[in-house]
């Protein structure tokens, strides 16, 4: 039997049109393709980390001659095509293999052909422009989260102000399997 963690939904970004479409990383890509590449992997797996979906980024390798690559940077999986392939036609290939009836698939990119290719196999399109205030919003929650966690704090144990020492030491005895 497959676990849950296998049916969690999976996020195809195509990479470059990302790149293309996001002002800071096309600038960046202008002086330093590699980095542009690795500030957007940064992105998405702080995403990935938050949203708990899966997340998997393609990278056109169509001029590149090879059998393409499959890595991981963090925990986002990456994918270069492989030679004479597109990344359209891998995120084409990669939403008919994932496709689960206990699974969304969204498939971020711009490419309004694309998109409609992605929909009509039972994906969920992501505009990259979406994708960006999306993360940009994801980032918000969770820097709201640390600050509120740094003025209220959470303490650990809330029984510890309700009981006696003497008591809070026999649990934590029995917890270490001490007895007495």
């Amino acid at each position: 039997m497959a676990q849950q963690s296998d049916f969690r939904d999976v996020l195809l970004v195509d990479g470059y049109n990302m790149i293309g479409a996001w002002s800071n990383l096309k600038q960046l890509a202008d002086q330093d393709l590699e980095e542009a590449r690795n500030r957007l992997l940064d992105m998405l797996d702080d995403y990935q980390a938050y949203s708990g979906r899966r997340v998997i980024t393609v990278f056109d390798a169509y001029r590149v001659p090879g059998l393409g690559a499959s890595y991981k940077q963090g925990d986002v999986n990456i994918t270069f095509t492989k030679e004479k392939e597109t990344a359209d036609e891998c995120i084409e290939r990669l939403v008919a293999e994932l496709k689960h009836r206990r699974r969304a698939i969204y498939v971020a990119t711009s490419d309004m052909t694309e998109q409609n290719v992605a929909f009509a196999q039972g994906a969920l399109r992501i505009s990259a422009r979406e994708l960006q205030l999306i993360i940009q919003q994801a980032r918000q929650e969770v820097q709201i989260r640390i600050r509120d966690q740094a003025l209220y704090p959470v303490k650990r144990n809330p029984l510890e102000e309700k009981l006696s020492l003497d008591v809070l030491l026999k649990l934590e005895q029995l917890r270490r399997g001490k007895t007495k």
